[in-house]
């Protein structure tokens, strides 16, 4: 049995927060990285003091699949290699794209579990390592925005969400834009989890796999769905148990989805029948502006049903 098998009911191991000085390694488990957003993005988190160094196939491109950063086996080496350096403080993926799908059950998760947990910052295809992390692992992470990412290098306000995540945790503890607002009113508490809802519909089945939900605050955006596509993700995962026992679900971004009244009709549709808090656009994912959510750890959910500020409230530190 692995730590997390069925669901999200027991709160995974946190990692300790950075500081100035601390080693971050970057690594590309899915897609090749643009070397000048790369170069850009590792200047950020040099000026946040820290000492971010670059994976052996980050540079990488897969010589006939030029959508994959390299090999399968050299990606998960990467991630492996870098966990398990007791130097590195913290691995951060540089992008998502598409590919961990492929090398997550090539890397060594006795070995990963063994080293022991670290701030590990992504997010899109990604999602596919945090559920391998929670389940596989025991330990918690986050779901935020990554160093050669669009959204990383130009929105402020997501830059500096990250890094008071990283290093100061305690002052981002309640999480929401002023976009948030209750479609399904109401008030739960559960254990952070979920991430990009195509991935996790796509995990179904698989290795170590969710098979329920019990105790759980899911978290679901995505980008490049349209409405029906999502409404097949969504009715995937109610058909296959997977989402029996959520407490909530917090919605952030959908971009490139189709029109947002759609979107939002779909997710009412679907949702709406659980009987469960849902708010929608609280502020993370594919957005203009990405907060980073904590994953595998408790938080509160309001859905205030008389119009007021909705918000996600993590009760502890994301980081130690």
């Amino acid at each position: 049995m692995t730590p997390q098998d069925h669901g999200p009911a027991v709160s995974l191991t946190r990692p300790r927060r950075l500081r100035p000085g601390s080693r971050v390694a970057v690594v590309a488990p899915s897609g090749p990285v643009p070397a000048d957003r790369l170069e850009e993005g590792l200047a950020v988190l040099r000026g946040w003091g820290l000492e971010p160094v670059v994976g052996p196939h980050v540079r990488s491109e897969h010589p006939e699949l030029d959508y994959l950063a390299g090999s399968d086996r050299g990606r998960a080496e990467d991630l492996r290699a870098a966990w398990c350096d007791p130097s590195m403080e913290a691995v951060l993926c540089a992008r998502g794209g598409y590919g961990a799908h492929r090398m997550v059950d090539l890397v060594d998760w006795a070995a990963i579990r063994a080293a022991g947990p670290k701030a590990f910052v992504g997010y899109s295809d990604i999602t596919v390592l945090h559920e391998a992390f929670a389940l596989r692992a025991g330990f918690a992470t986050l779901h935020g925005p990554m160093a050669a990412t669009e959204t990383f290098l130009k929105d402020a306000a997501t830059r500096e969400h990250l890094r008071a995540t990283l290093f100061e945790p305690e002052t981002v503890r309640t999480l929401g834009l002023e976009s948030a607002a209750a479609l399904v009113p109401g008030r739960a508490r559960g254990l952070l989890y979920g991430g990009c809802v195509s991935l996790l519909a796509a995990d179904l089945g698989t290795p170590g796999g969710r098979t329920g939900a019990r105790g759980g605050l899911l978290v679901i955006e995505d980008t490049g769905e349209e409405p029906y596509r999502l409404d097949g993700i969504l009715t995937r995962l109610l058909r296959s148990g997977a989402l029996d026992g959520v407490a909530g679900v917090a919605c952030g971004s959908w971009r490139e989805c189709g029109p947002y009244e759609k979107i939002r009709a779909v997710l009412a549709d679907r949702l709406g029948p659980l009987g469960i808090p849902v708010v929608e656009e609280l502020g993370f994912g594919h957005g203009t502006t990405a907060l980073t959510i904590p994953l595998g750890v408790p938080a509160v959910l309001d859905a205030p049903a008389d119009g007021g500020r909705c918000t996600l409230t993590v009760e502890a530190p994301a980081l130690l």
